[in-house]
């Protein structure tokens, strides 16, 4: 199989991973819960986690990194947290559900959003950012990279203009944690949610939200943390204040070795890396007749691409490629449907997303176009 849907979950993980993963699911210590050598293994494996991932993202403080179910989860941490009736948020026009739905639960219940003109090329309208700002303005939230078109917001510049502002910025960076750079601090970041399993190599179920010294979100969960244990609610230090109950120790042992994989490879490097790749294959798709393609056509860009070929349902021919190319994408509207929208791809069913990843070579992407030209010359 050519696996071409790294933009859903990366595979395949580097063999560090799948070590760590199997280590870990052989200890029965509970971190935080017992004294065993094994509770001490599992302990040393969440904070090595959580120091790799501030590493990463430039945090000076690991506990400020904390552990959610996943980056939907670390999201609704964010904007629960952060919210109440009668606050307004600023978000973009490609959110994934996973902001949108929070956002409209939210909406319903009298916070007040305002959605930002945003380019399928450039992003959102820094224009529109500043002049959206209202004296009851408490977030601004956007994705990092569009996970349908790779697009990337001006994270860096809408990070100045919230701090112009003094309103917090959160960035989801469900498409971009682990393959490009992110400097929480340059970028004015105070809240950044980002999944493990996708670019930083770790398994499903695993995720984060960093958490500045600026902003102090309310706990949506509350419960046991192995530690203050006489304390009425939830101790306030971090990341007690967000954790409660047994962690996934597992996944995050192998969070922890996809991290340490990513340091050593060096984000800068990688990141080079893709673009080089996801330029051949757009300059590939362009070349087709009959494939209309979405969004920037040269980097900066994450590898997110999508397409679609003339007269075919994005359906049918992510069907074609599997059943009789054994090549893996995603059709549909990939939980983005604002971003369809704005594409004017909503009423035909989204489009074809091919997101190569880590470990994808020239070769497979030779074979991908190869593919897409027989399919879009009927042959």
């Amino acid at each position: 199989m050519i696996y071409l849907d790294n933009a859903a979950t990366s595979w395949p993980k580097p063999e560090v991973v799948y070590d760590a993963v199997s280590n870990s699911i052989k200890r029965s210590g509970n971190p935080g819960r017992s004294n065993s050598e094994e509770a001490r293994a599992a302990a040393t494996d969440i904070i090595e986690a959580r120091t790799a991932l501030a590493e990463l993202f430039h945090v000076a403080d690991p506990n400020r990194i904390v552990f959610a179910l996943n980056a939907t989860d670390a999201i609704n941490l964010g904007l629960q947290g952060m919210l109440k009736p009668g606050d307004h948020v600023i978000t973009s026009q490609m959110e994934h559900n996973a902001v949108t739905r929070p956002l409209a639960y939210l909406e319903d219940a009298g916070v007040m959003v305002t959605k930002v003109k945003t380019d399928p090329v450039s992003g959102a309208d820094l224009d529109e950012v500043r002049q959206a700002f209202r004296p009851e303005t408490k977030l601004v939230i956007m994705t990092h990279a569009s996970n349908v078109t790779g697009t990337l917001n001006p994270i860096g510049e809408i990070g100045a203009i919230c701090r112009e502002h003094n309103v917090p910025f959160m960035v989801d960076a469900s498409q971009s944690a682990g393959a490009i750079p992110i400097d929480v601090v340059k970028m004015n970041i105070d809240l950044l949610a980002f999944p493990g399993h996708k670019s930083l190599l770790g398994p499903t179920g695993t995720g984060a939200l960093y958490v500045s010294e600026t902003v102090s979100p309310k706990p949506v969960r509350s419960g046991g943390t192995g530690v203050f244990s006489e304390v009425r609610l939830q101790p306030e230090q971090l990341p007690y204040y967000y954790e409660a109950g047994t962690q996934n120790t597992i996944g995050i042992a192998g969070l922890c070795a996809g991290a340490h994989y990513i340091l050593e490879r060096s984000v800068n490097n990688i990141y080079f890396e893709e673009q080089k790749l996801v330029q051949m294959l757009i300059d590939g798709l362009t070349s087709i007749p009959g494939v209309t393609v979405y969004g920037p056509l040269t980097a900066p860009r994450a590898a997110a691409v999508s397409f679609n070929i003339e007269g075919m349902d994005c359906a049918d021919v992510a069907m074609i490629l599997e059943s009789y190319y054994d090549i893996s994408v995603r059709s549909g509207l990939q939980c983005a449907p604002d971003t369809h929208r704005m594409l004017g791809t909503i009423d035909i069913g989204g489009t074809v997303r091919v997101s190569p990843g880590l470990f994808t070579t020239a070769d497979e992407i030779d074979e991908f176009l190869w593919a897409v030209r027989e399919i879009s010359e009927g042959e």
